[in-house]
């Protein structure tokens, strides 16, 4: 029996294999495999994990094969997994004050309690291509020391106890975080609400507010009070158990940004904060979403909003990558009715604009 099989769909049908094919790349090289973009691409999985809002390094490692590179394609995959998971609970805050830190900076003190820990990163780096990269040639193993055992205080609780800094915040009693993964937005939002949306952001969307808000578009002279990566504890509250269990640990990155307020009427002259916290080591997410999220804070302090990045409908609204591209990706498809329409609207609009120059073309030679 012979099956009938549109070319449309014979199309498509290979259009996947060639995606197979491609994705495989060059068959004389290995095939690279989930643990080494696990161990070798290690910012872009924690990239695909934090704006998928799934934590899970070999999920997104596989979603960024399976997209051969495309990090908003990847997003796009897990998110998708996301949904497919069963939802058994929530998990108690996390106590971010007992990371254990890998890396911590910060711009506004020299010598603080716990000291700058500068871990992993590019910010000392010349910015050059590095051909013993091709080689694979040997490193020297990172030196390590012993825990101090000092506490590593918060920026922010220094400047609090000279009441520098305003407080950091309370929710009303019986207040039920939101849940922007099963509940429509509404505006205005709670910035607990706020703040989900901002975490699962796009990186480049909210890094661009970030610097606006740094070119004068609402105001503010920000400073890092801290910028810490880490691991901490999550866990679960059994209440047949009467207690809480930890499910393991997660690396998370946490900035605070610090911002100079004039004070009010009711409030006197201090510092705010703007707050940013991501999976993984995404600390450039971590505080562009920081500055995000104090400029949205306008009205809270009496701010005239008057930028793109204070106005929260319009940050919220455009942040999700996973939307924003498939709203942009859609008019790919075919949209012949549409189009035809529109042609024959252009075509008719066309006739009458040449009829109405032919008879003002006419209109000198009656005259005379």
């Amino acid at each position: 029996m012979y099956v009938a099989v549109k070319g449309g769909e014979a199309a498509i049908a290979n259009a996947h294999r060639l995606l197979a094919d491609r994705r495989r790349g060059d068959r004389a090289l290995p095939a690279i495999g989930i643990e080494q973009i696990v161990a070798q691409l290690g910012l872009a999985v924690d990239r695909v994990m934090a704006e998928a809002s799934l934590y899970g390094r070999a999920l997104a490692a596989l979603a960024i094969r399976q997209a051969r590179g495309d990090m908003i394609e990847a997003i796009f995959i897990l998110r998708a997994y996301r949904t497919t998971l069963p939802r058994f609970g929530y998990s108690r805050p996390v106590d971010t004050s007992a990371m254990v830190i890998e890396r911590r900076v910060s711009a506004t003190y020299k010598d603080l309690p716990g000291g700058q820990l500068l871990g992993p990163t590019f910010d000392y780096t010349h910015r050059l291509l590095d051909p013993s990269l091709l080689a694979d040639a040997d490193i020297d193993a990172p030196l390590e020391r012993e825990d101090s055992g000092e506490r590593v205080m918060r920026v922010s609780d220094i400047l609090a106890g000279e009441g520098l800094v305003e407080h950091d915040g309370s929710l009303p009693d019986g207040h039920v975080p939101g849940d922007i993964t099963r509940e429509p937005l509404e505006y205005p939002m709670a910035r607990d609400l706020r703040l989900q949306a901002l975490a699962r952001g796009d990186e480049g969307f909210l890094l661009a507010l970030g610097y606006s808000t740094q070119r004068g578009y609402a105001r503010t002279h920000p400073f890092v009070g801290e910028v810490r990566i880490g691991e901490v504890e999550v866990e679960l509250d059994m209440p047949e158990l009467g207690f809480s269990v930890s499910l393991g640990r997660i690396q998370i990155t946490e900035c605070q940004m610090i911002a100079q307020f004039k004070g009010s009427a009711k409030t006197p002259p201090q510092f705010t904060r703007g707050y940013g916290l991501v999976f993984g080591q995404s600390e450039r997410k971590a505080m562009a979403m920081s500055l995000v999220d104090r400029a949205l804070r306008a009205e809270e302090f009496g701010e005239d909003v008057v930028a793109p990045a204070q106005d929260e409908e319009f940050v919220i609204s455009h942040s999700d990558n996973v939307q924003a591209t498939g709203f942009v990706e859609h008019l790919k498809l075919p949209h012949y009715v549409d189009f035809q329409a529109e042609l024959a609207l252009v075509r008719r609009m066309r006739r009458e604009y040449e009829n109405a120059q032919n008879t003002n073309a006419d209109l000198p030679e009656a005259a005379e």
